[in-house]
């Protein structure tokens, strides 16, 4: 992009953003390797540590989130095959020949990547980006002008914004998780139902206003015609990408190739999906909306799955492709762990908390849980790991103050989200499946960061909890 920019000023300054994350913006595990060097450092010379304790708290928690790791590539995984679904392909299709310009096109695409992140993060992550890539395809297709990075940033609103308040929020989903960390610890009495967080009218307000201001923000950011950088300019060949025609063919397997094994591996899928199905239904009848956790939305999402692909061999080849798109979060996850054990042990992340809360009123303690756990996810972009660490603090003193724990729960959540437009973890299946590096994207995802800041701070000291 050129040196001189035309348009609005909203226009010129998300260009000039865009331009100057570009030139310093390294790859994500770079990142990733770079923030490890920092939170060392930042244990000797805030905390006091020494070289070896460092060493030591990074090695015994590089292995502490195996668990919750497998249960977060569960969910993006699930995610990803439910995204390729030929019935969600089709809704795909009809949805890129909507728009008739460029803004349009953004914002259909930041809609669709938001509401569906809150239903399920890893399905609006990968349907956020599979729309993105068919929309620019598209846009080029009918001669509508799109800027493709803005277009892809759209894609992933959803892990930017509103996946931390929705259904598969690891945080809130961990409060109401059995056994979890908070309840041994003696910091909550027991459970945190959803209906103190994800369904609270307080969190449902925030979605819907934070939705709508993102849309706007989105819409008055896309560049003029004149500044816009379309797929081709990226992409090689923006023919029907991955997405177009991704339904799982049959087995090599000469049983499943049979009429009959295949007939039968459909009706044993089928009824197992069924089942599945069925107990999650009844989890929810005789438990409520409360029940909802993250083992329960895996068990859910992989008996769907089952169910919408029936045949076995099918969902097993719709994995086999949905776990390679998790290979990145694969690798990052234990090294991110590590600089979670640094901070956790040193004393750094509860130092960070501390001081954020301690100038906090009952007024004004929402916005300072945003800003902590909005610092702490650049470091632990882990929103269930990150809450184990920072959490304890937030909750204690938000008991302190009388703010109710619910309201923290929340306030916390939407910090953990906002800075991934910032830290590129989580977008490492999109970038992937868009074609794009992260520094051509992350410019206007730092840009939507910064426009979220004036909306986050009032939405959630003014909307009563």
């Amino acid at each position: 992009m050129s040196s001189q920019y035309s348009g609005t000023v909203i226009q010129r300054t998300g260009a000039r953003i865009s331009a100057f994350v570009e030139s310093w913006m390294p790859s994500p595990f770079v990142f990733a390797i770079g923030l490890t060097y920092v939170v060392f450092l930042s244990g000797l010379l805030v905390e006091g540590r020494s070289p070896v304790e460092m060493v030591q708290f990074w090695q015994d928690g590089f292995w502490n989130l195996l668990s919750f790791g497998m249960q977060m590539v569960l969910i993006l995984a699930t995610g990803y095959v439910l995204a390729y679904h030929p019935l969600v392909q089709r809704g795909i299709d009809r949805l890129t020949a909507v728009p008739s310009t460029g803004p349009q096109a953004v914002v259909l695409v930041g809609a669709v990547s938001m509401v569906v992140a809150w239903i399920q993060w890893g399905l609006g992550l990968i349907v956020g980006a599979i729309l993105a890539r068919e929309m620019g395809r598209r846009a080029h297709e009918r001669q509508i002008t799109v800027h493709y990075p803005l277009l892809c940033v759209a894609g992933y609103m959803g892990l930017g914004l509103t996946w931390h308040w929705g259904l598969a929020a690891s945080g809130p989903l961990l409060m109401n998780t059995p056994g979890n960390v908070f309840i041994k610890a003696g910091i909550v009495d027991g459970l945190v139902s959803t209906s103190q967080t994800i369904f609270h009218p307080y969190t449902l307000a925030l979605v819907v206003l934070g939705i709508a201001y993102s849309l706007g923000v989105l819409y008055v950011l896309t560049p003029p015609e004149s500044e816009s950088e379309p797929i081709t300019a990226f992409l090689d060949e923006p023919e029907r990408s991955a997405s177009g025609d991704r339904s799982p063919q049959r087995s090599n397997d000469p049983d499943d190739q049979s009429e009959g094994g295949w007939t039968t591996g459909r009706v044993l899928g089928g009824l197992l999906a069924l089942g599945g199905v069925l107990v999650t239904i009844a989890t929810f009848v005789t438990e409520g909306l409360g029940a909802l956790n993250l083992d329960v939305v895996n068990f859910g999402m992989l008996f769907v799955g089952l169910a919408l692909y029936s045949a076995p061999q099918a969902y097993q080849s719709a994995f086999d492709e949905a776990i390679t798109a998790t290979s990145g979060i694969v690798l990052q996850f234990p090294f991110y762990a590590g600089i979670m054990g640094m901070m956790n042990a040193s004393g750094l992340s509860a130092t960070i908390a501390d001081q954020l809360i301690a100038i906090s009123t009952p007024t004004t303690f929402p916005a300072i849980a945003w800003l902590t756990a909005g610092i702490v996810n650049v470091f632990v972009p882990s929103g269930g790991g990150e809450w184990t660490v920072i959490g304890p603090s937030i909750l204690t003193a938000a008991a302190d103050l009388g703010v109710p724990v619910g309201q923290a729960t929340v306030a916390y959540a939407v910090g953990d989200a906002h800075t991934n437009l910032l830290q590129p973890f989580w977008a490492l299946p999109l970038l992937g499946i868009t074609g794009m590096a992260a520094r051509d994207v992350f410019g206007y995802a730092v840009t939507m960061l910064l426009a979220l800041i004036p909306f986050l701070a009032v939405a959630l000291i003014v909307i009563p909890y």
